[in-house]
């Protein structure tokens, strides 16, 4: 009996193998093109934008009414057809996998895949990582039921699909896989680990086809500096720690704000989109996912007294984009905000210390790390996400040590991660359309 029994438990995980790859093959090529339509549309945009500023108030009724039609259409589309492709769908699929919440239809991955291109494409802070997570998770519970596989199948399925929707985003296949049991079901299942690797390496596989094999940032030639420095990021750790205590209360307390005025979702988005393209009309460099932004930190390309004045117009930025009630995530805009706050830091630390050897972009590297464990509460994933994104483990120590003191700080106080205070947040708001 016992024989049998594993038998038929290793021929069900090579069912549930061979389908990972297919899910992974659906995801990547699903994902890729979303990217690529990201880029597109930055291209168009800014294009756009440098045109409108010869055209006078022309120009500026073309960009503002622009970005206000585009964000109010995608979150029409969201409203009337799949409510649950709002925000970036995490939360949503942490409760489907935890048993409590009913799977979205595929219906979502058009939906999300054309508002989250409007959207995040108008201007909007949000990330791609969030659509491309929900739109595999969306694929793979339709394999799932194709194959007339069980409930826990189509679970497991599910779970390993997140990890290659994230892996898709940001080229990074360790640290999706990292990122299904850390996050979306918080334990190690051997089964969903080899349904999670399986379809982040078949995901990549494509998206590489599509979009090459280049990281997605390029980290100058930095060093972690002597074992005078070490002290420093666990020091940057706390002050990281502090500031996603603040990021987590500021974009609760701004969806919650917005919701109160009481406006219809394509109102309240056409107002959000609007800002947004007033904004882009000024300063277009700042609005987008912000994989620029993040760049350009990495390479120590801002200035110290402008550095906080940026940290919070993304941060307010990203707030009101995530309360527009569109599809987009939330974890690229939050590595821009990492990048930031470490660069500071490790400017000012360079200009208190100066017989000290500091490189400041090592500062932004790490902090990007530090800063998405105290948000997210995942450390693993935001070490092998940003190793992964910038091809250098020259820093791994340092972000172990400073990701360490950052999730101290929000969990001593009792600050709950990101996800959780939004999936409770929509539990007891449901079925309100709010982001999740």
């Amino acid at each position: 009996m016992k024989m049998a029994k594993r038998d038929t438990d290793e021929g069900n995980l090579l069912v549930l193998a061979v389908l990972a790859s297919l899910v992974g093959l659906g995801a990547g090529l699903t994902g890729g093109l979303f990217r690529m339509s990201l880029q597109w549309a930055d291209r168009e945009r800014n294009a756009l934008i440098e045109w409108a500023h010869g055209q006078s108030w022309l120009g500026v009724a073309v960009i503002v009414g622009g970005a206000a039609t585009a964000t109010c259409i995608a979150a029409f589309l969201v409203r009337r057809l799949v409510p649950t492709a709002a925000g970036s769908g995490i939360p949503h699929i942490e409760g489907v996998l935890k048993g409590g919440l009913t799977p979205a239809p595929l219906l979502l991955v058009p939906v999300k895949f054309v508002g989250g291109v409007l959207a995040i494409g108008s201007g909007l802070a949000l990330g791609r990582e969030g659509p491309s997570v929900q739109m595999a998770v969306s694929l793979a519970h339709w394999v799932g039921q194709t194959f007339r596989r069980t409930q826990a199948d189509c679970l497991v399925l599910m779970a390993g699909a997140g990890g290659a929707g994230l892996a898709t985003a940001f080229n990074a296949p360790l640290a999706g896989a990292i990122f299904v049991l850390e996050e979306l079901v918080g334990r190690f299942d051997p089964r969903i680990a080899v349904v999670a690797l399986g379809a982040s390496a078949s995901a990549i596989s494509v998206a590489r086809l599509l979009l090459g094999d280049a990281t997605a940032f390029v980290l100058p030639d930095v060093t972690a500096g002597g074992m005078v420095v070490k002290p420093f990021y666990i020091l940057l750790g706390l002050f990281t720690g502090g500031l996603a205590i603040f990021y987590n209360r500021s974009l609760l307390a701004s969806v919650a704000a917005i919701e109160r005025l009481g406006w219809q979702p394509e109102t309240r988005a056409f107002v959000i989109g609007a800002s947004v393209g007033a904004l882009a009309w000024f300063a277009p460099d700042l609005v987008g996912g912000g994989d620029q932004i993040t760049q350009r930190t990495l390479n120590g390309a801002e200035v110290i007294l402008m550095l906080p004045l940026l940290f919070l117009l993304r941060l307010a930025l990203g707030a009101a984009s995530y309360s527009a009630g569109t599809p987009g995530g939330l974890l690229a805009p939050i590595l821009v905000l990492g990048a930031q706050a470490g660069l500071f830091f490790g400017l000012a630390c360079r200009l208190l210390f100066p017989s000290i050897e500091i490189d400041p972009e090592a500062f932004a590297a790490v902090a990007m790390t530090a800063f998405f464990a105290g948000v997210v509460r995942a450390p693993v994933t935001g070490i092998a996400l940003v190793t992964e994104m910038t091809g250098s483990a020259t820093l791994l120590l340092p972000m172990v040590a400073a990701s360490f003191t950052a999730m101290v700080v929000p969990t001593w106080v009792g600050n709950p991660p990101i996800y959780d205070s939004l999936g409770r947040r929509a539990a007891r708001s449901n079925p309100s359309p709010t982001p999740q």
